[in-house]
This record gives structure tokens, C-alpha cells and sequence, in this order.
């Protein structure tokens, strides 16, 4: 009776072994490993193999039998295949079974660059970072910055860039906008885009252009025509797309571009 359940007992651990590694890969089998990345190898029924190992500057770990085996830029799955290749080629083990775990991820930085509160380089650390989680991290975008980021990339071996307006992930209810940032991936944040009013104003100068700002709340943050000028005498410069000036004399309802010119006239009553 013994050596049947023995036999049990070991298929038993199998399925479990296999089950954890499968619940792991789905949510790290994109994970690249990097320098400073603490792992966890372990080989079933192989305790003396069982070892904590952090990556070096070099991609490597050293592991037992093995030496230095290159793990950096492998994702867990392939540096499991590395493993066991290793030992099922060396004749010290015939069929490895080999399970990687992150215990530490230090390699997958994101850089985070402009208008935000904090700048630098900032670690990944969960397998499902999304983009407005690295952007909270940083300290969010700043009052001055824009609402629009760019993300800065590789995906699957080829480069890659997106445009993202932040706050329409949830006014326009665009969460699928919200990315999974990868490692080695760059943020950058631009300053708001504004607009310029001089002339019969309160307040003259450049304001930052809210969304969908017309002429008209335009003014208002200027503080208003003064009390020489009029909403009605206002006329705007504006380059077109052949980057030519254009004058002409807008509606309170049209909306403002960036770098718009509003020129508040005076009246003659």
C-alpha cells in the first residue's frame, strides 16, 4: 500500500508545482529580467537546488552546477527553458522541472521625464503597473504640464509609441488607454498648451487652454474686457498649417488652438 500512495503523493505535488507555475506565468510571462532583478529557482524534487539569486550587472546569475548562466533580458518562461537546459544537457538532472519567481524587481525601470511631479527613473514593482500608477508614483502631472502623455517604447521586439490623454481614460471612459507600462519604457510629459490675450484686458499675459475652452471662458480667465475694451472687438492670430499667420475677427464660441494670439480692442464709445 505504501508505494502506491507514494506514487500519488509525488502526482500530487506535481499538479500543484505545475498549477503555481502556471498562475505565476500569467501575469509575469511578459516580465523582462534586468540587473538588480531578485529571483527564486526552484527544481522540483531537487532541494538542494532551491536558491535565491540576484541578476548582475552583466544579466547573469550564478547557479549551482551551472556557473554563470545568462538570464538578463529573458522573460521568466525563457529563463526557465535556459535552466533546464542546462541541467538536462549536463546529465544532472533528466527531466527538470524548473520554476523562476520574482522575489524583487529592480531592473524594470520607467523613466518619467517633464512636466510632472517628481522626474526620474522609477521601478516596476508589480507585473501589471499601469500607466496612471507610474504617473501617481511620479507625483502626477503638474499643474503646468499637459494632459496628453507619450509613451515611449519596445512591444514585441519593434518600437513603439502611443499618445494618451490622461483624463479621458475616465471622463470618456477610455480605460483600455490606461497601458501596462514596460521596462525601459519612457514617459514624458510637455507643458500645457496656451494661448496669448493682450490689449483692453484685466489680466494679459498667457493662460494654459482648458479642455474645450472657447473665446469667450478665454476671456474670463483673463479677468474680462476692461472697461475700455469690448468682447466684441477682438481679433485673433492664428498660424495655419503651412505655419503663416492668419488674422481674423472669432466668435465667443470658437474654440481656442494652442499658441492662439487675442487681441482685446479698444472701443471708440
Amino acid at each position: 500500500m505504501r508505494k502506491p500512495f507514494s506514487i500519488w503523493l509525488a502526482c500530487l505535488c506535481l499538479i500543484i508545482f505545475s498549477n503555481s507555475g502556471v498562475a505565476q506565468d500569467k501575469g509575469s510571462t511578459d516580465i523582462t529580467l534586468g540587473s538588480g532583478d531578485l529571483i527564486r529557482i526552484v527544481v522540483f524534487q531537487n532541494p538542494d537546488l532551491t536558491v535565491e539569486a540576484r541578476v548582475s550587472e552583466a544579466g547573469t546569475v550564478t547557479y549551482p552546477l551551472l556557473g554563470s548562466v545568462k538570464v538578463g533580458g529573458l522573460t521568466l518562461d525563457a529563463a526557465e527553458k535556459q535552466i533546464a537546459k542546462g541541467l538536462r544537457d549536463g546529465g544532472f538532472v533528466p527531466q527538470p522541472q524548473v520554476n523562476i519567481s520574482l522575489s524583487q524587481i529592480l531592473g524594470n525601470r520607467v523613466s518619467i521625464l517633464g512636466m510632472v511631479g517628481k522626474p526620474g527613473r522609477f521601478p516596476l514593482e508589480t507585473f501589471n503597473t499601469r500607466l496612471t500608477d507610474i504617473l501617481a508614483t511620479a507625483g502626477g502631472i503638474s499643474p503646468g504640464g499637459d494632459d496628453s502623455v507619450i509613451v515611449i517604447g519596445t512591444r514585441d521586439g519593434k518600437p513603439f509609441r502611443k499618445e494618451i490623454d490622461v483624463p479621458g481614460i475616465y471622463l470618456d471612459s477610455k480605460r483600455e488607454d490606461d497601458i501596462v507600462v514596460a521596462g525601459g519604457d519612457i514617459i514624458y510629459v510637455h507643458r500645457a498648451p496656451v494661448y496669448y490675450i493682450y490689449g483692453e484686458v484685466q489680466k494679459p499675459g498667457s493662460f494654459r487652454i482648458e479642455r474645450g475652452m472657447t473665446v469667450q471662458q478665454a476671456l474670463v480667465q483673463a479677468g474680462g474686457p476692461s472697461a475700455r475694451g469690448m468682447e466684441r472687438w477682438l481679433r485673433m492670430h492664428r498660424r495655419d498649417k503651412e505655419g503663416l499667420l492668419v488674422e481674423s475677427s472669432p466668435e465667443l464660441l470658437d474654440p481656442i488652438k494652442p499658441n492662439d494670439v487675442i487681441y482685446v480692442r479698444e472701443s471708440f464709445f
